[in-house]
């Protein structure tokens, strides 16, 4: 079960910040052990509730500089007079979590949860959380941890008139499992305590005015005994909470007030009450992390520079996307269109929305007679392939596919990514997905077996230029058009020679992938590519692509997000989420920022969007860790302990 542990000094209190701080540490080191897989802390101070969480153990937590920072910034709410006594009392709640459900990877799943009128912690497991939701048709729920219905379920009570005390005890009465709460509110100056197993203790220094509470008794007796408090606090009673108890502890006077689920009259909340507190959330990673005042790219992005207007240089130096015209595409089709019906080009097909489209287009619009090229490697995801049946059907275009090894394919992935977790290297990520690069030789080989010369590629749209890719290897990209055949000779060779210092410097790269990952290089960066890409010609339009796919088509989307981009991949989530958990951003914010840059969506709406689109998706990283072979829980743990750039 989960650690959790508070404090509170009350006015007057012989307890400065120093001090204050000593204790939480000891009773985070003594908590971790009841649970390393998140860690978080929230601090009441004067007008405000200040929370920070990590999912990290509390132990790399409390080393890290984000909280360091925190407690830094609340150190304006602790003030002492010239005796050394509190000038207004301030209190804490802290967190050691064993996840149970809900990933610690969301950070709102971590805790202390914040609810409307509730920051608290819970030790336990809800059995019922998904019936409670069904009956509280009323309550939104947000997030996936079972213990958010418990805060909202007292939040929801006390809204239809029922006291504090009550409305824990009509929180009880509907939950099943266990359940130990620690928890303040926003609209009174207390800390409330509750529990239907006794697994809280707790102890009263009357005469120093200072509350403590932990999960176990031994907890509070080693913290005693290791004199983090005023020597005065060497000597206190440590007490249980009885299951099915609750307690009041006012901020004024640190006095506990005890009472059992069945009888809550006797609590008096009178001069507790207060103005409205404010909740400050300081969880998020990249809250202070610079970006760009016209698009939304951020300090960590390569060879970003800013001008004294906040402008980074690549808004300035951007250039509006001007394709070639119908006009200059017909002058190449009609060199191969065929007259009579027969297949005249070859459509290179993903299943994604841009091939999909572009199929669409040759057929429909282009007045070609396609044939639909699809190079499974093992990372074309489920919905991909129904959307190709779906395409090729509907048009009925012949389908032709090359399907690898795909039991090596995803083999070489596990042991790459093995090999980048031992030595972390942005730049090296890319390696990941090479073995999809073999598309490109089995698409040469097509055309000689067809004897179709016309290759079609659904590419060239300049707003899903994502050169950080490179930019991380050192690498400033000259322009090509989305062709990696169009990189400079000077780019592909300072490329290869990065990526064979990289190889050196960490020769667990040099596993059964290497020939496949060299092949795959020759394939993209050498092998000539004289494809013709559509979006050279036409302008890309993502509302008439997802309208047409949608309407006419039935397209299907991905369950967890209104992005139609990149759901064609199973490994796009899983190398965004390292790009924005490192880096703090993902080929999401690229898109966007490009976006606003040809006036398409406004900055807020691509902050909002790139937000969405940048929260982990958990099913389709559970199907990538799956397919690949690797203990996802682990993966992103080692993920999340990587320095970040921010």
């Amino acid at each position: 079960m989960c650690g959790v542990f508070g404090i509170i000094v009350k006015q007057g209190a012989s307890c400065n910040q120093s001090s204050f701080h000593r204790s939480i540490i000891n009773l985070f080191n003594l908590s971790e052990p009841r649970g390393r897989e998140a860690s978080g802390l929230v601090i009441a101070t004067g007008d405000d509730i200040s929370v920070f969480k990590r999912p990290v153990a509390p132990s790399s937590m409390l080393r890290s500089s984000g909280f360091k920072e925190f407690i830094k910034t609340s150190e304006a709410g602790y003030k002492v007079d010239d005796d050394g006594k509190t000038l207004q009392a301030y209190s804490a709640i802290g967190h050691c979590r064993l996840v149970y459900n809900g990933t610690e990877t969301v950070v709102g799943n971590n805790q202390p949860i914040i609810s409307s009128t509730s920051v608290g912690v819970h030790n336990g497991l809800v059995t019922n959380d998904e019936e409670l939701w069904v009956h509280h048709a009323d309550m939104e729920r947000k997030l996936e941890t079972d213990s958010e219905i418990i805060f909202q379920l007292i939040d929801n009570f006390v809204s239809k008139g029922e006291a504090l005390p009550q409305a824990i005890s009509s929180t009880f009465s509907e939950l099943t499992g266990s359940a130990s709460l620690g928890f303040f509110r926003t609209d009174a100056r207390l800390m409330a305590l509750a529990t239907n197993t006794g697994s809280i203790y707790w102890v009263h220094f009357e005469k120093t005015g200072i509350f403590v509470f932990a999960s176990e008794k031994f907890i509070l007796e080693q913290f005693i005994d290791n004199g983090s408090l005023d020597k005065k606090t060497t000597n206190g009673a440590v007490n249980q909470l009885p299951p099915n108890n609750g307690m009041i502890v006012p901020f004024k006077d640190a006095t506990p007030q005890v009472f059992g689920f069945e009888r809550t009259e006797n609590v008096s909340l009178d001069a507790t009450l207060k103005p409205h507190l404010s909740v400050i959330d300081m969880s998020d990673h990249l809250k202070n992390v610079r970006h760009c005042k016209k698009c939304i790219l951020p300090d960590s992005y390569p060879f970003i520079e800013f001008d004294h207007n906040g402008v980074c240089n690549y808004c300035r130096n951007y250039k509006s996307q001007k394709p070639a015209g119908r006009d200059a595409l017909e002058e190449i089709l009609l060199k191969h269109r065929s007259l009579d019906g027969s297949p005249d080009c070859i459509v290179a097909m993903s299943g994604g929305r841009d091939s999909s489209y572009g199929l669409h287009l040759a057929k429909n619009k282009l007045g070609m007679n396609p044939i639909a090229f699809t190079y499974d490697w093992g990372m074309v995801t489920d919905i991909a392939r129904r959307n190709t049946a779906r395409m090729c059907g509907q048009l009925g275009v012949e389908h032709i596919l090359r399907a690898a090894d795909i039991p090596s394919k995803r083999r070489y992935i596990r042991k790459n990514i093995n090999a980048w977790l031992a030595r972390p290297e942005l730049g090296m990520i890319p390696i990941f997905m090479a073995g999809d690069k073999i598309f490109y030789h089995y698409l040469r080989e097509l055309r000689k077996e067809t004897g179709i010369e016309l290759v079609l590629f659904s590419g060239g749209n300049e707003l899903e230029r994502t050169d950080f890719k490179t930019g991380f290897a050192g690498i400033k990209e000259s322009e090509h058009g989305q062709r990696l055949f169009g990189f400079s000779l000077a780019n592909k060779v300072g490329l290869f020679a990065w990526y064979a210092s990289q190889y050196f410097l960490n020769p667990r790269y040099f596993n059964e992938s290497f020939i496949d990952t060299m092949w795959a290089y020759f394939s993209t960066f050498v092998a000539k590519d004289d494809f013709t890409y559509i979006y050279h010609y036409l302008p890309w339009n993502e509302d008439q692509i997802n309208e047409t796919l949608i309407g006419e088509y039935g397209w299907e989307k991905a369950e967890n997000s209104d992005n139609t981009w990149r759901i064609g991949d199973g490994y796009t989530s899983f190398i965004n989420y390292i790009y924005h958990t490192v880096a703090g951003f993902s080929e999401y914010d690229t898109f966007r920022s490009n976006q606003i840059r040809e006036g398409l969506i406004g900055r807020d709406e691509a902050m909002s969007l790139a937000a969405k689109d940048n929260e982990p998706k958990m099913d389709v990283l559970e199907d990538f860790a799956r397919h690949t072979g690797f203990n996802l829980e682990e993966v992103l743990t080692r993920i999340n302990s990587i320095d970040k750039l921010y």
